[in-house]
């Protein structure tokens, strides 16, 4: 579906994306994860083909869209961060205005627009105007309109930014649903978000590709899959020798000490989470909360230069 070979992109002196390869089959969804500033924003730009390359080829089923007419990118269906929307027309008219701008005709939008409303999970709010909808709903008008002239590769720039725990889980099933009939690029900073959503993920850094998997290869690479975060009551020094007897712990990290009540990372060399709430309990320390501790993506980036990782 799509093959990319030594994509550069600069910016003046500034090189945004540098010497990026890589191919996507079809009706996969692919996560592009980075920090603010990888380059993820301007590789799905120039995908799109709102952006030319500086260097290097990009072609879609085949084609190579340097230098491609502009019809090319009917095939293509784009979500900035930031959904372009009016916000004083209804969702219907919006989607109607959107689709016309497509080519679309007027029998085919009055077939095109219940599925979009369907699968995008707007049922409800057809008729609403956009300015009165929530952050969640206006993320999925600007996917509806992305969609609507049934493209077969669609990029999500951002999509789940700003939204709460529940849109989340929703937006999730919207983007899942999509892959059933096109190939689906999505980009994020949000680690979790990527593992539960995508096939595989890219993972840029300074411009260059520096991880290429699938998100459950690429957790188990980094270990993270077997760190928790406990808080507890009790000190510091109560909880370090509590612990110093487990044999299975890699490391045991204490990242806020508030003197009665303990914030501690413990990496495992196996999941032994009984074992450590057991000794937790055992030693008269109170649990108060236990989660899988998720890495921040400025650790993961390291791990990924450092040794056979890079």
């Amino acid at each position: 579906m799509i093959e990319v070979r030594n994509l550069s992109r600069y910016y003046g002196d500034h090189r945004a994306v540098d010497d990026v390869s890589f191919s996507i089959e079809d009706s996969q969804v692919i996560g592009f994860l980075g920090l603010n500033g990888a380059g993820k924003s301007t590789t799905l730009k120039v995908l799109a083909g709102l952006l030319s390359p500086s260097a290097g080829t990009v072609t879609i089923d085949g084609v190579d869209m340097e230098g491609h007419d502009v019809s090319f990118r009917r095939r293509i269906g784009y979500l900035p961060e930031t959904p372009p929307l009016y916000d004083e027309m209804t969702v219907t008219e919006f989607l109607n205005f959107t689709g016309s701008l497509r080519g679309m005709g007027s029998a085919d939008l009055k077939r095109r627009i219940p599925e979009v409303v369907t699968q995008c999970q707007l049922g409800g709010q057809e008729g609403r105007v956009i300015s009165e909808l929530s952050h969640g709903y206006r993320k999925r008008v600007g996917i509806a309109q992305a969609i609507i002239h049934s493209p077969k590769l669609i990029i999500l720039d951002e999509p789940i930014s700003g939204l709460d725990p529940i849109q989340i889980v929703d937006m999730r099933k919207v983007i899942r649903g999509l892959a059933e009939g096109a190939t689906v690029l999505v980009s994020s900073h949000n680690l979790p978000e990527i593992e539960q959503t995508c096939d595989r993920v890219l993972v840029l850094k300074d411009g260059a590709l520096v991880a290429d998997d699938a998100p459950g290869a690429l957790a188990a690479r980094l270990n993270t899959g077997l760190s928790i975060e406990l808080t507890l009551t009790g000190t510091g020094e109560a909880v370090t020798a509590a612990l110093a007897g487990v044999e299975e712990l890699e490391r045991t990290e204490i990242l806020r000490d508030h003197g009665d009540r303990v914030v501690v990372r413990i990496d495992m060399v196996r999941d032994v989470r009984e074992t450590v709430v057991q000794t937790i309990v055992g030693a008269g320390l109170g649990l108060r909360r236990l989660e899988d501790a998720k890495d921040e993506l400025e650790e993961i980036f390291i791990d990924l230069n450092q040794g056979d990782a890079a």
